[in-house]
């Protein structure tokens, strides 16, 4: 990638920078089986075995535009639905499959539907789709990392023509692409092993992809995966690299930079609860408050967190999953000014929460109540004003007699001479207007 391509890149994902929270939507057969949605690999399932939850996949309740007013009251901006996951299964009225949900008795294109509603509440748009497919007859089953057949030498694969499956990958891709309108994200997933770059012929999809919509931004797993970024992190990123790197269920200790130490747009997408897909019997729920700090903790290294839900097999968002998200937009509607826009802060991180910032305003996210004066390291003689973001109410610095000996750090108390209780006890959030 050329110093051009480089800013070229830096210009797509300007809004992304700036967005910050997205909503990840996995959604699929496997949310009949309910048990996530690897389950046809993990339980080595047959074809003639998961085929009966095509014939019953009904998604008779799927209303994408209560999704949309969910990730909206949020306060996602953002979103990214499973267009395809690695069991072949097209959300779509593809041309090139007859294993798709207009074929089911749900007889809709769910892709379209989704784009509609999500556009409508005015959150952009992005569909995750896999390279790998483990419906499609010319795609390595025996001997595959994952493929439900791979320990299975009866499915071997002589007579299997990799180029013709490519041209039909890369021909459901070109669908996307063209048929469906103005896309923001395309999320591909995921390279193993030899399985990643010049095998999915990743620079033709990439040129397809600038060609067609060239304001699209574009994940970096076409060449890197979960355990690697590829080339994005490198001085001199080939063009296979993606717009964006894509932690996995963590967030990076520090933020993401490439060798020159220059910050690369990045997302860590998690889970809600510990399954992508829908499983009926995974109950480890995330509460609002861990929600709100890793945002808060992906902002603060600059960076982006998308939060995946399940549906299940009917087309629900679980009632969990809702709770979670209505809990969390209550607190953006209040504190999203030190989310959107903001990310490092020129100060070290506090030992009492998190900073991040705008310009000159500096937001501290504040997690654990002080005795004493709440300290705001290195910045005497910097702060203009103290704010409350929730309600603009004003905060003062105070220069009490026991603090006297620590000129060089700002001290304010949160309730008139205490630090307790917070506001808050999510996260309670100050804005600090720095002078000049």
């Amino acid at each position: 990638m050329t110093s051009k391509g480089i800013a070229e890149r830096a210009e797509r994902t300007k809004w992304f920078r700036e967005a910050r929270f997205g909503m990840f939507i996995h959604w699929g057969l496997y949310a009949i089986p309910a048990r996530g949605e690897w389950v046809r690999s993990q339980e080595y399932m047959p074809k003639d075995d998961y085929m009966p939850y095509f014939h019953e996949f009904a998604a008779e309740e799927y209303k994408p535009h209560e999704w949309a007013s969910l990730a909206k009251k949020a306060g996602m901006k953002y979103a990214v639905l499973t267009a395809k996951h690695h069991d072949g299964f097209c959300l779509w009225d593809t041309k090139l499959s007859d294993f798709k949900s207009t074929n089911t008795p749900a007889k809709r294109d769910l892709v379209r539907e989704y784009l509609e509603a999500f556009r409508e509440a005015g959150i952009k748009v992005g569909l995750y789709f896999s390279l790998i497919d483990w419906q499609h007859p010319d795609f390595p089953h025996h001997g595959d990392w994952h493929h439900p057949c791979r320990n299975d030498p009866a499915q071997g694969n002589e007579g299997r023509d990799f180029d013709r499956y490519l041209e039909f990958m890369h021909g459901q891709i070109r669908e996307l692409l063209t048929d469906y309108g103005k896309l923001d994200i395309m999320w591909f997933d995921f390279s193993y092993g030899e399985m990643s770059g010049k095998k999915w012929k990743a620079s033709e999809i990439m040129q397809m992809a600038r060609t067609l919509q060239p304001q699209l931004i574009i994940d970096d797993r076409l060449e890197g995966s979960g355990e690697s970024s590829g080339t994005i992190l490198s001085a001199k990123p080939s063009d296979m690299a993606g717009d964006f790197a894509c932690p996995e269920q963590m967030i990076p200790p520090s933020g993401i930079c490439n060798e020159l130490g220059e910050s690369v747009a990045w997302e860590a997408c998690i889970t809600l609860n510990k399954n992508w897909g829908y499983h009926a019997a995974d109950r480890h729920w995330k509460n609002a408050c861990m929600v709100i700090r890793m945002l808060v903790e992906c902002v603060s290294k600059n960076g982006n967190l998308l939060l995946n839900v399940g549906p299940d097999a009917k087309g629900r968002i679980p009632r969990a999953s809702v709770e979670i998200l209505e809990e969390v937009g209550r607190w953006m509607a209040d504190n999203g000014e030190s989310v959107y826009g903001c990310g490092i802060a020129s100060f070290d991180k506090p030992e009492w929460g998190r900073f991040t910032q705008k310009g000159n305003l500096l937001y501290a996210h504040i997690y654990e109540a002080q005795a004493g004066g709440l300290c705001l390291p290195n910045m005497a003689g910097k702060i203009e004003k103290l704010r409350l973001l929730c309600d603009g109410s004003e905060l003062r610095l105070v220069g009490h007699w026991n603090l006297a000996q620590y000129p060089e750090h700002g001290f304010f108390f949160m309730n008139q001479g205490d630090n307790y209780p917070l506001p808050d006890p999510l996260d309670t959030v100050v804005e600090i207007t720095l002078k000049g």
